[in-house]
């Protein structure tokens, strides 16, 4: 509260340039999930549905909410959950949006109930984690839907298929080559995402006047990509025939009616009638049951499911969006968001529109669009304010009277966005960065900078990135397959108590805190660690404490053997080929219990030395 003039009166350069970006990074997904969502409700609900959500749901939030940084929109768990929902009203004999607004109002009641029990505390516990995870999920998405979805056909490799729908139209024509179309396509989209990333990088070259000049440059950098692509497509090369998004030619209600009952659906149910009888109501009759008075209990049923799966979506959301490594100083409001998101749902159901959650992607482009940054990419700060969520959705306000438009851009260069957006969301990606490492030289791990990648050996890092892994392989597929999609809410849940309760079985409490800890608290351990001499790469990674434990036991056993046997291990591991084969980190086995601190450091000393991480072969390195 006490920042909100202060996020209205904060309007610049930086501002103007991240709303006109984010604007075409959300109506284009908002026209394309509405598409989808009228294949998977019979046309209950469409595109003007989710561009009418969108827009009145972020001007809102942007007036009211807690986190300004975050974007709400449509998102694929919750259009599978629709498509599930829908099923079940068919099989319910019940009308969709009677079944589907019950069901949202009781998520908005289990959202409000959650939010004065202070059930948010939940995400607290969930880590890096399970946030990198749901994070790399879907980025995943967006990169996969951009490039080529293997399970749905869409995406810039599908333009090489003849037989792709984009083509239809144009079959006809004797000149039209879907070849010169695929390539075009395939052009405007990477040359978007190419375009994008070379104009942010004049910000940190030399080129231009001055150094405002290239900040300019670097603020409207995807902005400029759009246009100039599209300039590209639609003037350079007029002959060669592109797809455009398919937009409403009207701004209605997406059901047309057969009669004035409504409850069949034109042309699907009456192709002999030339025009419909009108549209749907805005307003879902509640009371539209069939006949069936216990639909609205039966509804607290999937509503939990429901409630599972916007909780987490938002909270993991909220969690990345908050991270410490973005800087954000004005706070969090998760359980009075909790409220909002609660209260927009609850309308969304009774007007017939789409469930908003917290869109990742969108929100943490929105951070890094607002973020001033060093060029390896680390945050300085964050310009905070509300003036560019309300403009992205002012913008697609104004949209609704002017879909026409949109068709003026191609859709390769939204594809080239979508790909870009999902690119940058990975820069910040732990647990992306370590998927890289298995393809590294492990004596050069530590040029990433990360603590665990100097001071863990490769082994223990791999085993902690293949965890994450399959996870990662097991939420893709659930939320992939139809039939089994509406279990994505329990996977994602599942990710906290495996990290809270079974991880700590295979990793030390120290590993754990270098791999999955906040920077506070990995200075923390690396202080303790230096202060007593220890070091992770060359004691199998375990904590001190323990170290420390295990020689006041040997004290009191007054136990020789155990020191001796203690030396003639370090002896033995110590060799040329374990440092070697631990590629600078240490060595490979190394189980025991020091005799004393002293001679811990004296070992600790010695293997430094012998190792010298690997400077004999790269002098300039540390």
């Amino acid at each position: 509260g006490k920042n909100w003039k202060k996020d209205f009166t904060n309007l610049n350069c930086k501002t103007l340039a991240v709303s006109f970006f984010l604007f075409f990074a959300c109506i284009a997904p908002a026209i394309t999930f509405g598409a989808i969502y009228a294949k998977a409700t019979n046309n209950n609900i469409g595109a003007v549905e989710m561009i009418t959500a969108t827009a009145w749901c972020g001007i809102f939030y942007a007036l009211v909410g807690g986190q300004p940084m975050m974007i709400n929109g449509g998102t694929g768990p919750v259009l599978a959950f629709s498509g599930v929902l829908y099923s079940l009203s068919k099989s319910l004999d019940v009308p969709f949006l009677t079944f589907n607004a019950w069901v949202g109002l009781w998520v908005s009641v289990y959202l409000c109930i959650s939010a004065f029990c202070d059930l948010n505390k939940i995400i607290h516990y969930a880590t890096r984690f399970t946030d990198e995870v749901f994070a790399l999920l879907i980025s995943m998405i967006f990169i996969i839907n951009a490039l080529g979805n293997p399970f749905a056909p869409v995406g810039i490799y599908y333009y090489f298929e003849e037989d792709h729908k984009s083509h239809d139209k144009y079959e006809d024509e004797e000149k039209y080559s879907y070849m010169a179309t695929a390539f075009l396509s395939l052009i405007l989209c990477l040359g978007t995402v190419a375009l994008a990333f070379f104009l942010k990088q004049i910000k940190f070259s030399p080129f231009g006047p001055n150094q405002l000049t290239r900040n300019v440059i670097h603020d409207f950098s995807v902005v400029a990509s759009i246009i100039i692509m599209s300039v590209i497509g639609n003037v350079l090369f007029s002959g060669v025939q592109t797809e455009t998004l398919n937009v409403p030619d009207a701004f209605a209600p997406t059901y047309a009616c057969c009669t004035a009952e409504c409850n069949s659906n034109w042309p699907i149910d009456c192709e002999e009638q030339a025009e419909p009888f009108g549209r749907r109501p805005w307003l879902v009759d509640l009371g539209d049951l069939n006949g069936k008075q216990w639909v609205p209990v039966m509804a607290a049923g999937p509503a939990l499911l429901a409630f599972i799966l916007v909780f987490l979506d938002d909270g993991i959301t909220w969690h990345l969006i908050n991270h410490p490594s973005h800087k954000l100083k004005h706070g969090d409001a998760y359980n009075y968001d909790t409220f909002i998101i609660a209260l927009m749902i609850g309308i969304n159901s009774i007007l017939g529109l789409p469930w908003l959650v917290a869109a990742t992607v969108r929100s943490l482009n929105h951070v890094h669009a607002l973020a001033t940054k060093l060029p390896n990419g680390k945050f300085i700060k964050v310009c905070e304010t509300r003036l560019s969520g309300l403009g992205i959705h002012i913008l697609c306000l104004i949209t609704i009277f002017a879909l026409g438009l949109l068709k003026l851009i191609p859709m390769p260069v939204l594809y080239g966005v979508f790909l870009f957006m999902g690119i940058v969301s990975l820069g910040t990606n732990q647990f992306f960065g370590r998927i890289l490492l298995f393809f590294k030289q492990p004596s050069r791990y530590g040029e990433t900078g990360e603590s665990f990648s100097i001071h863990m050996k490769p082994t223990r890092i791999h085993i902690f990135t293949a965890i994450q892994l399959f996870l990662f392989v097991g939420l893709y597929v659930v939320k992939a397959i139809k039939l089994i999609a509406i279990a994505f809410p329990i996977v994602i849940a599942l990710c906290i108590p495996i990290r809270l309760y079974v991880l700590p079985k295979w990793f030390t409490a120290d590993e754990l805190t270098l791999l999955d800890g906040d920077d506070d608290e990995i200075k923390k351990v690396l202080n303790r660690a230096d202060e007593n001499g220890f070091d992770f790469s060359t004691a199998d990674n375990i904590p001190l404490s323990e170290e420390v434990k295990k020689e006041e036991n040997c004290k009191e056993d007054g136990s020789k053997k155990a020191r001796q046997s203690t030396a003639a291990t370090i002896t033995s591991t110590t060799t040329d080929n374990d440092v070697e084969d631990g590629g600078g980190f240490g060595s490979a086995q190394l189980f025991f219990s020091p005799p004393t601190i002293e001679e811990e450091r004296g070992i600790t000393t010695s293997i430094r030395s012998r190792r010298s991480w690997d400077v004999d072969e790269e002098p300039n390195e540390k």
